[in-house]
């Protein structure tokens, strides 16, 4: 049996240049690392009675070492099988939340254990929907206003004491075909969909860096990836946020805040469901979608669960695609 000393601790968890060079790591290191990652969960008790049998290092945390042998099947156990989907006591704020999927996700997010800040500009509308959902804090916000913004979260983090999720769904679109554009056009679509968008993200991200966890989600669309005919301000402005996500995902990641996109495709709402009725717009949509349906709310509001929770730790920096296959032709 082999052990290591903290003072060499340090070269397991950064490899020499060499092995970096090359994305190598040698089988002992990977084994180091992965005990490094997953004995936080067991407490120090657990970790020193927990015996196994072959070579290896087992820490219970960033400073301490204990010498342990361990097996395969103490690997696997080191996490779950079952992943954890809950929200309870963490605290969540939607943007653009005074209808259609903003609102969804704020109610989805509530039923899953989280308390809830709904924002938007609609003063009004925010404090009737606040009263559907149980201890959630309505929020007056401008996402054309930085000011308006920073304000928001701010508020968001007085009365709950923090923020551990960011849901950035506001967003604008409309019919533009790209000879048509206005520079105001560009402003209104960039100004709410990438400007305010990037600038919620960064607010909310000072206090969750501070405190070593958050979840930024934003809400792309599948017009990031593919184009779409008179929407190429829209579109722009999507790719822009996927870019976004990417960006920011690799700067905050270290500091346990995960940043992640989802892209839905067409999605059945009050606002959408002018055109979705209409049956010739319909079929020609439903023509582009291989699963053979216009998405809901849920489709949605499962995607954004999913990377809020627990469940998805280790995912960051994706955009994760909705949209029924469109985007895979």
């Amino acid at each position: 049996m082999q052990s290591y000393s903290n003072s060499r601790s340090n070269q397991y968890l950064d490899p020499p240049a060499s092995e970096r060079r090359f994305g190598l790591i040698p089988r002992r290191r990977f084994l180091d690392l992965f005990a490094h990652e997953h004995t936080r969960e067991f407490s120090h008790a657990e970790t020193k009675t927990n015996h196994c049998h072959s070579s290896g290092v087992l820490r219970t945390g960033f400073s301490s070492v204990v010498s342990c042998n361990y097996t395969r099947d103490t690997l696997m156990s080191a996490g779950s099988y079952l992943p954890n989907f809950r929200l309870d006591g963490k605290v969540a704020l939607v943007t653009g939340s005074s209808r259609g999927i903003g609102f969804g996700l704020a109610k989805a997010l509530a039923e899953f254990g989280a308390k809830v800040a709904i924002a938007a500009r609609d003063r009004h509308a925010l404090t009737e929907l606040a009263k559907t959902i149980p201890d959630c804090l309505p929020i007056p916000m401008d996402m054309r206003s930085i000011t308006s913004i920073r304000e928001g979260i701010l508020q968001a983090e007085t009365h709950f004491g923090r923020l551990d999720v960011l849901v950035n769904n506001a967003g604008i679109g409309a019919n533009h075909p790209a000879l048509n554009v206005t520079e105001s056009d560009w402003d209104e679509i960039m100004d709410v969909n990438l400007k305010g968008l990037f600038f919620c993200a960064q607010a909310a991200a000072r206090g969750m860096i501070s405190r070593g966890f958050g979840r930024i989600i934003n809400i792309s669309s599948q017009a990031s990836v593919v184009g779409i005919v008179d929407h190429a301000v829209y579109c722009a402005s999507k790719g822009g946020v996927n870019q976004l996500t990417r960006a920011m995902a690799l700067e905050w990641s270290r500091f346990g805040v995960t940043v992640n996109a989802v892209g839905p495709t067409f999605i059945y709402t009050p606002g959408t469901a002018e055109r979705l009725d209409d049956p010739i717009y319909r079929e020609n949509v439903l023509g582009r979608i291989p699963a053979g349906k216009i998405g809901d709310i849920s489709d949605v509001s499962g995607a954004v669960i999913y990377l809020a929770s627990d469940a998805a730790k280790l995912v960051s920096g994706t955009c994760l695609l909705v949209d029924g296959g469109w985007t895979a032709q």
